[in-house]
């Protein structure tokens, strides 16, 4: 069935002007935008009576596998178990706007496939598998006291530890083959990790330089953590195309990721959250002790990054039952950008990103029909899109998946 989108409001994120106008949707895609367009035989007409319409949202730094903050335990529960979590996590991101997602470590081709399929309700998945790691780096969550670690591929889990030149090429070679989008390394310290410090540059400029040369030999790219300005301007010269965080980064990060034509994914909402409630959700004592050294630095490093010119892209990197703040993020980051700015950066500017300028993140003959209607003007009050509440429809691939009325 199509659908015919009546006296909508449609933002056209890239001048921030609205058009009044019908939009058709055929076989997923948007047809027709125009006035008192006419109504084929077999279409549903949703008459939206003059509410603002935006592209459907793109998050490009979650975990839909992380259903707890407790990382460690993820591993050792059945994957069937996880991913009925994983549908769950999937299903609400879709009811709040946001259409496709960038997996940051954790999903596979297995549910990336069971979304396409129609198998589960959620966002297009775009995803990296594991994360790669060096032994006591972010990405491995052993204490200190614990020797062995069981990277059996039936286990779920986030990450996988790869040491050495050949060891990264073999991992960054089998998660391409198992088909990922992209490939993701921990490129310092992190918070959910146990036995390393923030502070810290993970991987050699050897190790990162594989990864990169993989990556791009398979026509995809590498996406970095990392937290301090030597971390990510290692992985920017590393040939890294995209930073996840960035919290610590300086005057010197900001011209890499200009002269590399990189991107900057922050994802203040996670550290506003595991403050908040990050105990409750699984993070350990001195994991939580760890959010106070990124927390207050995050839009200090967001408000740097703009003000050089950086192309800053949406991420949210929520765990467990915090999934639920993820349009936090546009609020937070409106205290030092303008709302269409961030808008941008949950669709056009991610889309670049994620290599699909034209077919997601815009309202254009052609694109993935992917709208979301929204019961007030975000560019007035980004409140409309903050609070997940004030969205009306959601609507994939030309189909209403969320019908919240106006």
């Amino acid at each position: 069935m199509s659908l015919l989108l009546r006296n909508a409001l449609l933002l056209d994120v890239n001048t921030g002007d609205y058009l009044e106008a019908d939009l058709r949707c055929v076989e997923g895609r948007i047809a027709e935008i125009g006035t008192a367009l006419p109504v084929p035989d077999d279409v549903r007409v949703l008459d939206v009576a003059g509410a603002p319409v935006l592209p459907g949202l793109i998050d490009a730094h979650v975990h839909v596998t992380a259903a707890t903050a407790d990382l460690d335990s993820i591993p050792s529960a059945s994957p069937n178990y996880v991913a009925a979590h994983s549908a769950r996590i999937m299903s609400g991101m879709l009811d709040r706007g946001f259409t496709t997602v960038r997996d940051a470590a954790g999903a596979d081709f297995g549910l990336c496939d069971a979304q396409a399929e129609g198998l589960l309700r959620g966002p297009r998945l775009l995803f990296c598998g594991r994360a790669l790691s060096q032994t006591g780096g972010h990405g491995d969550a052993r204490s200190r006291g614990t020797r062995v670690r069981d990277d059996h591929p039936c286990c779920a889990g986030l990450s996988r530890i790869a040491d050495g030149v050949d060891a990264v090429r073999t991992a960054a070679r089998d998660e391409l083959r198992k088909g990922a989008h992209h490939l993701k390394v921990m490129a310092s310290g992190g918070v959910a990790s146990p036995t390393d410090r923030i502070d810290s540059t993970q991987y050699s400029m050897d190790e990162l330089r594989a990864v990169v040369e993989e990556a791009e030999a398979a026509n995809r790219y590498v996406a970095a953590h990392a937290y301090t300005a030597r971390a990510v301007n290692r992985a920017l010269q590393a040939g890294i195309r995209s930073i996840e965080h960035g919290n610590l980064l300086d005057d010197e990060s900001v011209r890499l990721l200009v002269e590399h034509d990189a991107f900057l994914v922050p994802t203040l909402v996670t550290y506003w959250a595991l403050k908040q409630e990050g105990p409750q959700h699984g993070l350990s004592a001195s994991n939580h002790r760890k959010v106070d050294e990124v927390l207050d630095a995050g839009l200090a490093a967001l408000e740097r990054a703009v003000r050089g010119g950086v192309r800053t892209v949406y991420g949210s990197d929520l765990l467990g039952g915090m999934h639920r703040h993820q349009n936090e993020e546009f609020r937070i980051r409106c205290e030092v950008q303008k709302p269409l700015e961030v808008i941008r950066s949950a669709t056009t500017t991610a889309a670049e990103l994620l290599r699909l300028e034209g077919e997601i993140g815009v309202l254009r003959p052609e694109a993935r029909a992917d709208l979301v209607v929204l019961r007030g003007d975000p560019l007035t009050d980004i409140g409309f899109l903050a609070t997940p509440e004030n969205i009306g429809y959601v609507v994939q691939d030309g189909i209403v998946v969320t019908d919240n009325g106006l």
